[in-house]
């Protein structure tokens, strides 16, 4: 249907939007829309799977997650996570850099967001490290390769994106405990990195926290902390569905934000609710337009040529576990991390599957490796926040974060080739999972 041009005439009105500066999300529905009239199929059919793309219960969990993380993020969290890194590591070498790292792979357990934790964190600790002598490009980049952390530590927002892109066949639990591995060691490449820049520079040492004072700090930090346990503990322990787990996670959000804490004013939830609801709309409108996208994609049996295509380059899984890093490493340089997963996902994951690669394993490969595409400019939201909250162009950030991209890198290859990394939590809880 629509021969050789429909596919073409789909992915090039979508690439030329997005380059004309169109938002992604209308460039999707656009492109939609353009190729359906060229093919000659009825804008309702579109339409209606448009439609149906957001009509999925499993999908309630992403604003509740939203919410849950704003009251967080808004109610003092972010302050008692950074006192509470602090007590951890705060003494050591560069210290505030370090800090920044764990507070950001605390709160990324809780907001499941780069840019929520990048505009909360950030805020925070990238004046103070300005303050303290940090270069303000060293800030904003530990900051910003940071916050990736909360697209694959539990809970992520992604996971569940990714797991509607699948057909609702990979397991949200599992994708939960796989992040947690990589998670960490995205924060340990950085910490090693921003140790060795901070030796080299001489930043300061943060001074040892006494006994007491620690103590107090993380019971403080505790209440915010339980938020993880209700919601992965709750999934993982099948007390709850990953959309209960959130809406459970909301309510204890709100009780320690207003009733425990204290931090925030009655009068300031109704701009957050304001502010959340613009962030899920973004969300599901790109979600939405993105489903009529792949409807047409499946269509016009584009996965099935592009499989056929990658595999008449190689029939080797190391090489073609390379060219797909490689493909999506571009292409999170141009789109951004939602629409790319819902996009990429039925392309891709027969493909790897067929190779014997674990769907939950290529789940948590493809959410590192379009968390890279957050820091690289045109489209790399997370840079440009950090960049604003730090006050410094874009240009002169990108010039000093190749060393971090280069860190994420190697975490992207051994996440990629050795399975164990990503199924090893998994197969402890579920015993069909094997690596």
């Amino acid at each position: 249907m629509g021969g050789d041009v429909g596919p073409i005439l789909l992915i090039g009105s979508l690439f030329a939007l997005i380059a004309i500066g169109t938002p992604v999300a209308y460039a999707l529905g656009i492109s939609s829309m353009i190729t359906a009239i060229y093919i000659g199929l009825p804008l309702e059919g579109v339409l209606l799977k448009i439609s149906d793309g957001v009509d999925n219960f499993a999908l309630l969990a992403i604003p509740f997650f939203i919410l849950a993380g704003a009251l967080m993020a808004e109610g003092g969290m972010a302050w008692r996570l950074v006192n509470l890194a602090n007590v951890c590591v705060g003494f050591m070498r560069g210290g505030l850099a370090m800090v920044n790292i764990l507070a950001s792979m605390f709160f990324g357990g809780i907001s499941g967001s780069s840019v929520a934790d990048t505009s909360s964190i950030g805020s925070i600790l990238i004046p103070m490290m300005k303050k303290n002598g940090y270069d303000d490009t060293f800030a904003v980049n530990v900051t910003i390769t940071s916050s990736t952390q909360g697209v694959v530590i539990p809970p992520s927002h992604n996971a569940i994106i990714y797991s509607l892109a699948a057909g609702g066949t990979v397991s949200i639990a599992q994708l939960f405990l796989a992040g947690i591995i990589p998670g960490i060691m995205i924060g340990v490449s950085l910490m090693i990195l921003s140790y060795i820049i901070s030796v080299r520079k001489g930043y300061p040492k943060g001074e040892l926290v006494p006994l007491r004072e620690a103590l107090k700090t993380a019971w403080e930090a505790v209440a915010g902390l339980a938020t993880i346990l209700i919601i992965v503990g709750g999934v993982v322990g099948g007390i709850f569905t990953p959309t209960e787990s959130a809406a459970v996670a909301v309510v204890w959000a709100f009780v320690v934000t207003m009733f425990v804490y204290r931090d925030y004013k009655w009068s300031q939830l109704p701009t957050l609710l304001h502010n959340v609801i613009k962030t899920v709309a973004m969300v599901m409108i790109v979600i939405g337009f993105a489903a009529g996208f792949a409807y047409l994609m499946t269509l016009m049996q584009l996965p099935l040529k592009a499989t056929m295509l990658l595999q008449s380059l190689t029939d080797d899984k190391i090489t073609l576990l390379l060219m797909i890093n490689v493909l999506l490493l571009v292409l999170g340089t141009f789109m951004d991390m939602a629409p790319l997963i819902l996009i990429c996902t039925p392309i891709l994951l027969p493909l790897v599957t067929a190779m014997g690669v674990n769907p939950v394993q290529f789940g948590i490969v493809m959410m590192l490796n379009l968390s890279i595409g957050l820091l690289t400019p045109p489209v790399g939201t997370t840079l440009f926040v950090g960049c604003a909250i730090g006050k410094v162009s874009i240009e002169k950030v990108s010039k000093t974060l190749w060393p971090f991209w280069l860190a994420m890198l190697v975490v992207l290859l051994l996440v990629t080739y050795i399975p164990a990394l990503t199924l090893w939590i998994p197969s402890l809880k579920y015993p069909g999972v094997h690596f």
